[in-house]
């Protein structure tokens, strides 16, 4: 996500908290939030499979060939 993109998150934010937001602003804002969140998760997923853990046998596990295919939580 780029800086413009984030930077339009942050105004409609502070937009909605000073006078409120449109339901075209609201819709933006919604899109905006989920590219954001779903770059985040990308990131952190794309960091968490390369890491290795050592098993005390000493065999190499890695986290992204272990769990990277795993189903997620629902609360």
């Amino acid at each position: 996500m780029n800086e413009s993109k984030i930077k339009r998150i942050n105004e409609l934010y502070h937009k909605s908290k000073a006078e409120g937001l449109t339901a075209a602003e609201k819709e933006e804002q919604a899109k905006l939030r989920a590219e954001y969140l779903a770059d985040i998760r990308a990131n952190i997923r794309g960091q968490l499979n390369q890491i290795d853990i050592i098993n005390k046998d000493g065999s190499i596990e890695n986290l992204g060939e272990t769990h990277g295919n795993s189903k997620k939580h629902t609360s």
